[in-house]
Parts: structure tokens; C-alpha cells; sequence
């Protein structure tokens, strides 16, 4: 993987990187926002997460999308401006398309610039009548986002939040998160995808595949430290480790040093003993109504929700504040 040439980001997402990485690495716990994962490399790598066989979300996700389509579309309403967080490959957009009654725009929003611009240009070839354009930010800080006027007014701006991705909040973070999306989002709704408590022998077999493919995106962000900001971090001498912490009921990911090392970032240098670990992900898993509860305080009301026969994931459509 290391020696896979990858376009590096932008100076502004380097110097991010830079100063959340040493934030994380001063800390007594250290941690490393999962955010940071989705350079080129690990944008591809999570594509291909995706297709695993253990990895139950997308494929759950995608086919609740696409069976309840239509009624999805009954909730969003006609000439509706889309705007989806944490955008990615645009796949799952693609599945409600064509159920959508004349949307005005949609309106991507992700942090990993090179994929997500050679993502919209692939819809907008495959959609040539939807005028998309995307944004390359950072949508998890506040302030409140600011999105530029439409060419043609909306009826109504919707959210899609797909992917489970709120569960990389903490609860306190999500509550925080979608009560901008509720200003944001005002007389319209977000549709957001969610990840159900469940047998922790499945949540573990997602988050460590036969192949090792969790295990190389893990460990990519030490990779993209070494190309980015000059790291000497030795990507082997860390083990990848997911585990479910059932009393926090979330999913941890954590780098583990395989062995007593310094590792020198940006010019400081950083001891990592045996053992010692570099949090890398936190993906908390909700109940149904665990999750209702918390849009209800951040200000939605929750309205429709899908599951499948096993409930395994959850689909909701909040209606914000008018």
C-alpha cells in the first residue's frame, strides 16, 4: 500500500491533518479523528470494505434504499435541493435518483477532495439534467455550513446522511451535529442511515475481515503521515485492532504498537511502548428508539423508518423544524 502513488491533498488539508495528528499524539489517550482516514487511498480502500462479505452495512443499507425508493422520495417532496454529508463514491445517491421527482440540486459534501470531484463528475455524465456541485470540506466543525444560492430556487433543502457515519459521533457529538443539520436543513428533513446494537460476533467479524482490507485502512493513515507531513511511522510495526465495547456499545479501532518504537512526526518525536495504542475510530451502534430519542433533542421529529428482516440497520427520515 505505501508505495501506491497518491496525489497528496491540498496545503490547508495537510496543515489540518498536521495539527489534529500532533494533538492526538501529546495526549495521554492517544487518538486520531477517523475523519482522516478518506485520502485517495483510503477512500478506495473503504470502496472496497464495502463489498466485503462481512461488512453487513452497505449492502443492508443500500437495499433498503433501493426497495423503499419510492416512498423515500414521498418524503423528500419534488424539487428538493440535496445535500449529503460525508458523500464519498455518490453510490448510494444513485439509488434513489431515480425515484426523485425533478430535484433542483444536489450538493455533495466530503473531505477527501480528489475522490469526491472525480465522483461528481461521474454523475454528472450519468445525470446530465441534476446540476451537482460539490463541496471539499471538513462538515463535522461548526460553524453552521453556508452553501452557496442555487441556480433555481428549491422547494425544500433535504439532508443524506447514509453510511452509518453518525456513529463515528460521539452521542454527544451526534446531538451537537444534527442540531446544525436541523438549522441547516429548516422546513425540510434529513435522511440518515444507522447502525443497530446487535450480536457482537457479527459487529467483530465487520470490522476484521478475512482479507485484512479493515486492517490496511487502518493502517493507511500512518501511510498517508509518512507521504503528507514527512512521518516515519513503519505501518508493519502496528496492529490493527476492532473490538466492541459493549458497555459504550460502540465499535473501537485502534493502531497497537507491535514493539518499543519513537516515531518522529513533523519534527517531535513520540515513544510508543509495547502495546501502546493510537485510537483510530469509534462507531457506535443505536436501538431504534435509543436513536429517535436523540434527533428528537437535537430538534427533528423522527416520521418514517425502515429496517430489514434481521435489524441489523435502520433508515430514518427526520423532519426538521419548520
Amino acid at each position: 500500500m505505501a508505495s501506491d502513488p497518491v496525489t497528496p491533498g491540498s496545503a490547508p488539508e495537510r496543515a489540518a491533518f498536521a495539527s489534529e495528528l500532533l494533538h492526538g499524539l501529546r495526549a495521554r489517550r492517544r487518538s486520531l479523528s477517523p475523519k482522516f482516514f478518506y485520502d485517495r487511498a483510503g477512500s478506495a480502500l473503504f470502496d472496497r470494505i464495502c463489498e466485503l462479505d462481512e461488512y453487513y452495512p452497505t449492502r443492508t443499507e443500500c437495499a433498503l434504499l433501493r426497495r423503499h425508493a419510492n416512498e423515500i422520495a414521498g418524503c423528500i417532496g419534488a424539487a428538493a435541493e440535496i445535500v449529503e454529508f460525508g458523500a464519498g463514491s455518490l453510490h448510494k445517491i444513485r439509488l434513489l435518483l431515480p425515484a426523485l421527482q425533478r430535484p433542483v440540486r444536489f450538493v455533495p459534501i466530503d473531505i477527501s477532495t480528489d475522490h469526491l470531484v472525480a465522483s461528481a463528475a461521474a454523475l454528472r455524465r450519468d445525470w446530465p439534467g441534476l446540476a451537482v456541485q460539490p463541496l471539499a470540506l471538513d462538515f463535522t466543525q461548526p460553524p453552521a455550513l453556508a452553501l452557496p444560492a442555487p441556480a433555481r430556487p428549491a422547494r425544500r433543502r433535504v439532508g443524506f446522511f447514509p453510511g452509518s457515519s453518525i456513529g463515528n459521533f460521539s452521542p454527544a457529538e451526534a446531538r451537537r451535529f444534527l442540531a446544525r443539520c436541523a438549522a441547516l436543513l429548516r422546513g425540510g428533513g434529513l435522511l440518515v442511515g444507522v447502525d443497530l446494537v446487535k450480536d457482537p460476533a457479527l459487529l467483530h467479524a465487520a470490522y476484521n475481515d478475512a482479507q485484512g482490507v479493515t486492517a490496511a485502512f487502518n493502517r493507511n493513515l500512518l501511510v498517508r503521515a509518512n507521504r503528507e507531513l514527512g512521518a516515519d511511522f513503519d505501518p508493519a510495526a502496528f496492529d490493527h485492532s476492532a473490538f466492541y465495547n459493549a458497555p459504550l456499545q460502540r465499535i473501537e479501532m485502534h493502531l497497537v504498537s507491535a514493539r518499543d518504537q519513537v516515531v518522529s512526526v513533523c519534527g517531535e518525536r513520540f515513544r510508543f511502548e509495547h502495546g501502546r495504542t493510537l485510537h483510530t475510530e469509534n462507531s457506535y451502534k443505536y436501538s431504534v428508539e435509543g436513536f429517535r430519542r436523540l434527533a428528537r433533542a437535537a430538534g427533528f421529529a423522527p416520521t418514517a423508518l425502515w429496517t430489514d428482516p434481521d435489524q441489523r440497520f435502520s433508515v430514518h427520515w427526520l423532519k426538521a423544524p419548520a
